[in-house]
């Protein structure tokens, strides 16, 4: 039965070029939906009409003159007809396909690895000897010594291996007994397709090296706090992130295989505060959420993780090519940040980024803020930058950098 009023599904949308002709690329990030779709550019006019208000006879008088009658009844309805069929609709077809991939996700022993094979080996001894030699390779870095009388914090990147191999592995080096003794990790992963505050889940989180068990007693507190509904509305989008994934791995590797209990946490971004004219130390969820992880860890052996690179510049990221201008003002833009984590300044770190209205597209942001507030952190130390390519012609780039955090005090939460 046709959709009366056919509304899109919240989707990731990119331009794609296929033999030379404009797309635009439909992915699912909650995975409902099996494959990704690839509608013609002159057709997504309709993709944005699809917003649940208008009808396809609307629809198809609303785009008769830019794609002329004859075509625009035969492509409208061929496009509603693959997207329906695709899952990429908010209707009935779309929401007992969810309910039923929401309920073998959550039966399922654990939550696999979805990017092993793919961007990291899948066999752990193949594994294990990537991870080494990246770890090798940053041989200058000593391991900090850990005082357990209060948490400790850390910035890791999340991006692929191949570019940020070394930085990894020597912020990861510097925190190896942080990571070998801790009791419980606590992971603030950036959600990059969701706008959800935070998103939990109960669900284990596998690696090649095993499974790394979720706290379910600290999940249940967060949730409670957030709201049940709220906390695991999107909780599909767990499969499918590499933030968690990516630092999840190296926390394993660094324990020898050895699980620790954790709590895996995705974070929406900051752009609601950034816009609406408030600030995050006035969002009641977000700071019962802190206070409850507080007062439910107090006395552990804590490490809280901020899964999150730095800037994302250049025409990749819909912005200008970065000339040699533009790259010495980046640098001065992430050094400011870097100042302010190592400060302990949570204010100044977040004050750098509204001021230009996060213009460098910090996707750490969200996690970053939160891991220094979590451990109440009073000073960082930079550990590893880098710079990655983001294209082919050198004209988009993402920065990334380590951090430890530590709390020399005990000043209430900002």
């Amino acid at each position: 039965m046709k959709q009366q009023f056919p509304k899109l599904r919240a989707l990731d949308l990119r331009p794609y070029t296929h033999r030379g002709q404009s797309y635009l690329l439909l992915r699912d990030p909650q995975q409902v939906a099996p494959q990704p779709l690839l509608v013609p550019k002159p057709l997504t006019p309709v993709l944005a009409c699809c917003d649940g208000t208008h009808s396809p006879a609307h629809l198809k008088a609303m785009l008769r003159e830019t794609l002329g009658a004859v075509a625009a009844h035969h492509h409208i309805d061929e496009l509603l007809h693959m997207l329906d069929e695709a899952l990429m609709l908010e209707n009935d077809r779309y929401r007992a396909a969810h309910q039923e991939t929401l309920q073998a996700y959550r039966t399922a022993p654990c939550r696999q690895p979805s990017l092993a094979g793919l961007s990291y080996p899948k066999d752990a001894t193949q594994l294990w000897q990537l991870l080494q030699d990246y770890l090798e390779d940053a041989e200058a870095v000593v391991p900090m010594a850990v005082d357990w009388s209060r948490p400790l914090g850390m910035l890791s990147p999340h991006i692929d291996y191949p570019r940020g191999g070394a930085v990894y592995a020597k912020i990861w080096k510097r925190m190896a007994q942080a990571a070998a003794e801790a009791e419980l990790v606590i992971l603030f992963g950036t959600d990059h397709y969701g706008s959800d505050l935070f998103t939990l889940t109960r669900q284990n989180y596998a690696t090649p090296y095993g499974i790394l068990p979720t706290e379910q007693s600290l999940v249940a507190a967060l949730a409670e706090v957030i709201g049940e509904e709220a906390a695991f509305a999107g909780e599909l989008r767990h499969r499918g992130e590499h933030s968690l994934e990516l630092v999840a791995i190296w926390l394993h590797h660094m324990r020898a295989g050895t699980p620790c209990t954790v709590v895996p946490i995705l974070c929406g971004g900051f752009h609601r505060f950034l816009y609406n004219g408030q600030h995050p130390q006035h969002n009641p969820t977000l700071q019962r959420l802190l206070m409850t992880i507080q007062q439910q860890t107090a006395g552990r052996r804590v490490l809280v993780v901020a899964s999150g690179d730095l800037a994302h510049v250049g025409p990749a990221f819909g912005g200008q090519a970065l000339d040699s201008q533009g790259r010495m003002a980046l640098r001065r833009a992430d050094d400011a940040l870097i100042a302010a984590m190592s400060a302990g300044d949570v204010d100044q770190f977040y004050g750098a980024i509204r001021q230009v209205r996060d213009a460098n597209n910090v996707c750490g942001v969200a996690p970053i803020y939160l891991t220094m507030q979590a451990i109440n952190a009073t000073r960082g130390e930079a550990v590893g930058y880098a710079t990655c390519p983001a294209d082919d012609f050198d004209t988009s780039v993402v920065t990334i950098g380590g951090m430890v955090f530590r709390n020399d005090g005990e000043p209430p939460i900002k």
